[in-house]
């Protein structure tokens, strides 16, 4: 009997411990990561769109998981688990929500088991239903769902050629609470706090009281802690868990120290459910060359899985990291300055950064926002990376358009810029960032606005990003591409890639009248080119260097439909 996608995966999940002692063969298309040489960014990853959520935020798929682990949901506002989970996102995946986005990649907050209590700092009584405060790194938290739910969510994903990024916490632990001991010392410093004067107090500290930190610099060998193996036994998975770590240790040669069981414990996350990428939290607070480290087995890991799992893999895309470096931005250095030392990080394992300066530049007007953009980006020091550009996010207390008032304009410089895109869920629908009697970040936190979507005013801006994601998805010169103005007022403008799988161009006009119009083209398409305007749908042919079309809207994305 023919197996579906979802039964091959389960398989894959299944004989995951005889690959482990397969590891020394090289998959298919694989080059070692001794002998890789490390090439450009792809035309992809320049252009992708990732959505990026919180997965107790996002939509609730299944209420039997709401509270769990003897969590309750009396924390400050917007601080208690509030019932997003696995299930919830994979109902999103195949009603197609995200697909109607052109959404490339989904990023969700960390899934694997969090500290059971909760702290009570400054802000209030908080849980960690954000998935910063790691317990376990090797299960995943029972108020997301299961193994089986995320497998799930992921076949779902690829059958639609989304990838999946999962975040990766390597810097710190949870927060000791009554519920939740400290990891031991050899584990962990727990002082001094960082002050940020230089490489040494950014790096060897925590970041804030509370929060232990990972000996990540250490290649001293530990042992595992008392109470992490006291829990495999009561989950009957202490032999196999101890079996698999000493299979890694035996094949790689390294040390027993902190970092490399939590590489070996991300390594096993990748093989098992073929994640296509991670994003980095923190990375400025560790050695830089631990992500080398880490980026070499999952490469590894991703590799042997596509091997395994032919029918599931969307292409030959590599293993892909976008990193959390505070304070990166386009305009500045690409190496980040601690003040007494330089790292580039993009010589340390990464793709891609997110770019901390895109919610300040998108207060200029549109020409000299993406002119800034393309001297980065192509030809800049810049030309062979790529960025993640945002509007919001979950911890950036001044996010552009803070009140949404500016949906539209945001979605459109957003969609619409040179280099990669961060959409934060509710960008779409203009979910609120302030929220009456909330503390701190927890007001860039509240539950997805989906009561919001039928009313006619969101509907507008949710159908306004729809349509520039579909576009900038179907058109990777909208990211990836050179950009070129070509008419001051009204303003146009044109995208053109030279790419591997041959030559992308649009033309874009984003001050026209409404009604009946005639775009010029500047000489972008020959005489006759079949065009789609993106934005209303409607097809026109090139004549005389220019189009007519009769929409009702200012905007006309332009380019010829695959």
């Amino acid at each position: 009997m023919k197996k579906t996608v979802r039964q091959l995966l389960l398989s894959a999940i299944l004989l995951l411990p005889i690959w482990s002692c397969m590891t020394n063969r090289v998959p298919d298309g694989y080059v070692p990561y001794e002998e890789y040489v490390k090439k450009p960014v792809s035309d992809f990853w320049k252009n992708a769109t990732v959505y990026f959520l919180l997965t107790d935020r996002f939509q609730n798929g299944n209420t039997d998981n709401d509270l769990v682990l003897g969590r309750k949901q009396d924390g400050a506002k917007l601080r208690s688990f509030m019932g997003g989970d696995l299930q919830g996102i994979t109902q999103k995946i195949r009603e197609g929500y995200f697909e109607a986005l052109g959404v490339d990649a989904i990023w969700m907050t960390p899934i694997v088991e969090q500290v059971h209590g909760f702290t009570d700092e400054g802000t209030g009584k908080t849980y960690g239903y954000h998935g910063y405060w790691a317990r376990d790194w090797t299960r995943l938290d029972p108020n997301f769902g299961t193994e089986a739910d995320f497998a799930e969510l992921v076949e779902a994903a690829h059958e639609r050629g989304i990838r999946i990024l999962m975040d990766v916490v390597m810097n710190h632990t949870g927060p000791v609470t009554e519920q939740d001991s400290q990891w031991p010392d050899a584990w962990v410093r727990t002082e001094p706090t960082c002050t940020y004067t230089g490489y040494t107090t950014t790096v060897s500290c925590t970041l804030v009281d509370n929060l232990p930190d990972i000996r990540t610099g250490s290649d001293e060998a530990v042992e595992l802690p008392a109470f992490l193996k006291e829990k495999w036994a009561q989950e009957g998975r202490l032999e196999e868990e101890m079996r698999s770590l000493d299979e890694f240790f035996k094949r790689t040669g390294l040390p027993r120290a902190p970092r490399f069981y939590l590489v070996k414990w991300f390594r096993d996350w990748v093989r098992k459910y073929g994640l296509d990428g991670f994003r980095i939290d923190t990375a400025k607070h560790t050695e830089a060359s631990i992500w080398e480290e880490l980026k070499k087995e999952c490469r590894e890991a991703f590799w042997e899985w596509k091997k395994a799992n032919p029918k599931l893999v969307i292409d030959r895309e590599d293993f892909y990291m976008v990193g959390e470096v505070y304070g990166f931005g386009v305009g500045g250095d690409r190496a980040y300055n601690y003040g007494d030392r330089e790292v580039d990080f993009f010589d340390n394992g990464f793709e891609s950064l997110i770019n901390f300066a895109f919610k300040s530049d998108a207060s200029m007007d549109y020409e000299a926002l993406f002119s800034k953009y393309n001297t980065a980006l192509n030809g800049g020091p810049l030309q062979d990376v790529s960025i993640l550009n945002y509007v919001s996010s979950h911890d950036d207390g001044s996010p552009f358009d803070a009140t949404r008032e500016k949906a539209l304009e945001a979605g459109t410089k957003l969609l619409l810029c040179p280099g990669g895109v961060q959409i934060y869920y509710g960008d779409e629908t203009a979910r609120p960032l302030r929220i009456e009697g909330t503390e701190g970040d927890a007001n860039l936190r509240s539950f997805m606005n989906w009561e919001d979507v039928q009313d006619p005013t969101t509907q507008a801006v949710l159908e306004h990003w729809q349509k520039l994601g579909q576009f900038r998805q179907q058109h990777p010169a909208v990211g990836a591409g050179i950009h070129r103005q070509l008419n001051a007022a009204p303003y146009f403008f044109s995208r053109t890639l030279e790419g591997t799988k041959g030559t992308d161009k649009v033309v874009v006009a984003l001050e026209l009248p409404p009604g009946p119009k005639q775009v010029p083209l500047f000489e972008t398409f020959p005489e006759g080119t079949v065009l789609k305007d993106y934005y209303s749908g409607i097809s026109v042919v090139v004549r005389s260097d220019k189009v007519t079309l009769d929409s009702p809207y200012g905007i006309a994305l332009l380019g010829e439909e695959e």
